[in-house]
């Protein structure tokens, strides 16, 4: 059920998402879905090759999780802006918590709108993604 536009204030939480732990399998799936066939997130012999201690994650992997505390929020259909800026990487066996935060409510042309930032934390204080972005209610 999305948040009922008169009850939302600054200030409040949106409903947390938490992925237990990025699998390999979580990496396949998400790059036959995207198509970014990139070998740092799937071949482990080249990303240990070029000094990386294992693959990692698609940021829009962990961008994808973080649109889940979104939808609970708001409900299907209703970003209308989301933006984010990848800060860390998200390694395999990494937990993903994603949470956000109303920072701003207004009418604009016709429309009821809510400012939220984001974030996704792998370990604590690892903040691997902040951002933002504008629902519909």
């Amino acid at each position: 059920m999305a948040a009922n536009w008169n009850d939302v204030k600054v200030g409040d939480e949106l409903p947390r998402y938490v992925h237990e732990s990025v699998t390999r399998t979580d990496l396949v799936k998400y790059a036959g879905a995207s198509g970014d066939y990139n070998p740092m997130h799937h071949d482990e012999t080249l990303a240990k090759q070029v000094g990386l201690p294992s693959v990692f994650a698609h940021g829009m992997f962990s961008m994808g999780l973080l649109s889940n505390v979104l939808v609970a929020f708001a409900g299907p259909g209703s970003v209308k802006r989301f933006e984010v800026q990848f800060r860390a990487i998200t390694w395999p066996a990494d937990p993903v918590t994603c949470t956000g935060k109303v920072t701003a409510k207004r009418e604009e042309g016709g429309q009821r709108l809510v400012d939220v930032e984001l974030q996704c934390e792998t370990k604590p204080g690892t903040r691997s993604i902040i951002g933002g972005a504008t629902l519909a209610l």
